[in-house]
């Protein structure tokens, strides 16, 4: 496929229809776009859409499954992303001198830190036909032409996703209290029992909402995928570096463990 193979369609924040080619219209900041393809809703649906409140903008961000609903937790999570959009545009490119285009929605558009834009495609492993497996290729190869890094993310790990599902209850800025996280900061200078470093900051029922906020955020550091979170799960402070987009707790582990 040549480079004017690729067609890139988007709404607007006001709902505008755009157009273009896509080494035309990739500097748009699709972090702010309207969704181009909405949801469907029928009876008898088995996949569950709905919104999610991201602390990351503090904004609500559409998800059509649960496996997308995981991986949103998980990148509201994460420190290096600073905002994302569902449904960002529609590509759509000719192959083999086909007259009629192929056409394919990712789910996730994702802004990092650094700048840097991230496509995500979310489909488990075993639900990945053929024709997917080709349409993520291709879109893999559109995201390289224009500087874009492109990951197809599956279901998370159940026990990182029942951490993260509990600790996104903790996510909303309301529940820092800048005074007690000093205290828990340096109650995990260095790595201890999750329940021992509260105690000895203060009444848990206080100060547990806190860790859980600084948990979620990164700012201290878990291993959320060795096991459910509890009054023996070992914290410690965050790492240097934020992770990147399709990492896990695995530099917060790191961190811990050192």
């Amino acid at each position: 496929m040549e480079a004017e193979d690729f067609w890139l369609e988007y709404v607007d924040a006001r709902g505008e229809l755009h157009r273009g080619p896509l080494e035309v219209m990739w500097s748009t900041r699709f972090e702010t776009a309207g969704q181009v393809r909405a949801f469907p809703s029928y009876r008898g649906q088995r996949s569950f859409p709905g919104w999610y409140w991201a602390a990351t903008g503090a904004e609500l961000v559409g998800y059509e499954s649960w496996v997308e609903l995981g991986q949103l937790m998980r990148l509201d999570s994460d420190p290096g992303v600073v905002a994302m959009a569902s449904q960002p545009f529609r590509l759509s490119w000719r192959s083999g001198g086909r007259a009629r285009r192929i056409s394919h929605t990712p789910d996730y558009f994702v802004r990092r830190r650094d700048g840097t834009g991230v496509v995500l495609d979310v489909r488990p492993d075993d639900r990945i036909e053929p024709e997917d497996a080709v349409k993520f290729e291709v879109t893999a190869a559109a995201c390289a032409r224009v500087g874009w890094g492109f990951e197809r993310v599956g279901v998370l790990d159940p026990v990182l996703a029942a951490n993260l599902r509990w600790l996104s209850g903790y996510r909303h800025q309301r529940v820092r209290r800048e005074l007690v996280a000093a205290k828990l900061r340096t109650a995990f200078a260095r790595p201890r029992g999750l329940l021992a470093g509260v105690g000895a900051v203060g009444d848990p029922i206080a100060v547990l909402p806190v860790l859980f906020h600084l948990l979620w955020c990164r700012e201290l550091a878990v291993d959320l995928e060795v096991g459910l979170l509890s009054a023996a799960t070992l914290v410690g402070p965050a790492p240097a570096v934020a992770g990147e987009v399709g990492g896990d707790a695995g530099a917060s582990a790191a961190a811990v463990a050192g």
